[in-house]
């Protein structure tokens, strides 16, 4: 939950090997891709503010990666466009 990802964010810095610097996610099939990207420059807004390394943004996959970018996102996965479907 976004609500849990700062406690996580804390427990990362507590490891040597772990040094996360975004955050990835994907609009969920029952919702507006442009709300739930809406929603998570909000969130990625108010973590980078307490974590300034958070940097980056994975949102947005071959059907909606257009509205991912215009949220923020700085890298997009396009797999299905380039490969075709996996089904």
């Amino acid at each position: 939950l976004p609500a849990e990802i700062p406690n996580f964010l804390e427990e990362c810095e507590k490891l040597k090997a772990v040094n996360p610097i975004g955050l990835m996610a994907v609009a969920p099939l029952n919702e507006d891709a442009d709300s739930a990207f809406s929603r998570l420059a909000t969130i990625k807004a108010s973590i980078t503010a307490e974590f300034p390394e958070i940097k980056y943004l994975s949102a947005g996959m071959s059907g909606d990666y257009q509205s991912a970018i215009s949220h923020g996102a700085t890298h997009i996965r396009v797999g299905s466009s380039i490969l075709g479907s996996r089904v």
